[in-house]
């Protein structure tokens, strides 16, 4: 593990924020939209709030607390995630459900499923770290996310620590939108949103990761570089060939098939396909406005002609079924028909 660094385009904003820690808030809800490394900057605002020598405001990465940091086991910084969060990032499932030693020795962990959820148990776990005193008298941090993973119990039982916060304890609560959180959980903190980076500057550090071509990339997050850098690790090309398989037949008045779009669609995620049709269809509406794409510009031309063929309610009817479709997408009943019933949608709703 290394120390974490903020994104190069939130270095100001964390400069002037952490410069001013005399007078420092005891929660803040860090956010901003999906990808633009949100949990990095709350990761190294932890690591800068517990440094013993920063810089700036920032953390020095030389003294005691930032190796501690970098080594993932700092007395006084906790991390607050979903158990299925915590596996993905290597950490124990067990450690991070909240759950006493013999409850752990017993299996109830493995027994089920990790949460997806925070968990009241992960709130209560904390008690006993609020009640001793932080290891070199500095601050404690809880490092929070995805604060919209809190459930209405453990999103209760969190404002009420923060209704009478623990001495030197700073919260940092991480989000993509505030407005899916508790109101009451909201009003509690001080908010600190974070702007998407300019284009120039995400595309630079796409290229610096070796990504090419950035800007095909950047385009398919919407803008967003972490996003952008993971869509990268994960598929072949900006735009997945079966959406021009898709889109192309219906640009010329003419049918796809649907069928081995089933068979292709079928072997992904659920969530990866369908957000894949959200940014089609984002694109498909610009371009009947007369905008350019944001997503997917090498698909410009069929998308165009489509959009000239279709009625805009059609396509918008459409687009507001997929989202519905995203709300249960990791549960369909089969999988195979679950794919073919949202392409012919798709397709029917892009036909003249």
């Amino acid at each position: 593990m290394t120390l974490a660094a903020f994104p190069p385009w939130h270095l100001d904003t964390a400069r002037a924020w952490l410069t001013r820690r005399e007078r420092f808030a005891h929660a803040w809800l860090v956010h901003g939209v999906a990808g633009i490394g949100k949990l990095q900057f709350a990761a190294a605002a932890a690591a800068s709030l517990l440094c013993e020598s920063p810089e700036q405001g920032l953390a020095c990465g030389r003294c005691a607390a930032c190796a501690w940091v970098s080594a993932g086991n700092h007395p006084d910084l906790r991390r607050i995630r979903p158990e299925a969060v915590a596996l993905e990032e290597g950490a124990d499932a067990a450690a991070e459900s909240g759950e006493d030693g013999e409850a752990a020795a017993s299996g109830g962990a493995a027994k089920r499923a990790p949460s997806k959820d925070i968990r009241i148990d992960q709130i209560r776990a904390l008690e006993s770290w609020f009640n001793t005193a932080t290891h070199r008298g500095g601050w404690r941090v809880a490092l929070l996310y995805p604060a919209q993973a809190l459930n209405v119990i453990s999103a209760n039982a969190l404002l009420k620590v923060l209704e009478e916060p623990p001495p030197n304890t700073v919260f940092l609560l991480v989000a993509d939108a505030p407005d899916r959180l508790l109101p009451t959980l909201v009003s509690r903190c001080r908010r600190l949103p974070l702007a998407a980076p300019e284009p120039a500057l995400a595309l630079q550090w796409l290229q610096q990761q070796g990504v090419e071509p950035a800007a095909e990339w950047l385009a398919a997050a919407g803008g967003a570089p972490l996003s952008a850098l993971r869509l990268s690790q994960q598929q072949d090309q900006p735009c997945p060939a079966w959406l021009g398989q898709l889109i192309t037949p219906l640009s010329a008045g003419q049918s796809p098939d649907v069928g081995a779009l089933t068979e292709t669609l079928e072997k992904l995620a659920p969530v990866e396909w369908i957000d894949a049709l959200q940014r089609l269809y984002a694109d498909l509406m610009l371009a009947g406005c007369g905008a350019p794409a944001r997503y997917f510009p090498s698909l410009a031309e069929p998308v165009r002609l489509t959009a000239q063929r279709v009625r805009p309610a059609r396509m918008a009817d459409a687009a507001h079924w997929l989202s519905g479709q995203r709300a249960v997408a990791n549960h369909p009943l089969n999988a195979k028909l679950f794919v073919h019933a949202a392409l012919q949608r798709v397709v029917l709703s892009c036909q003249a």
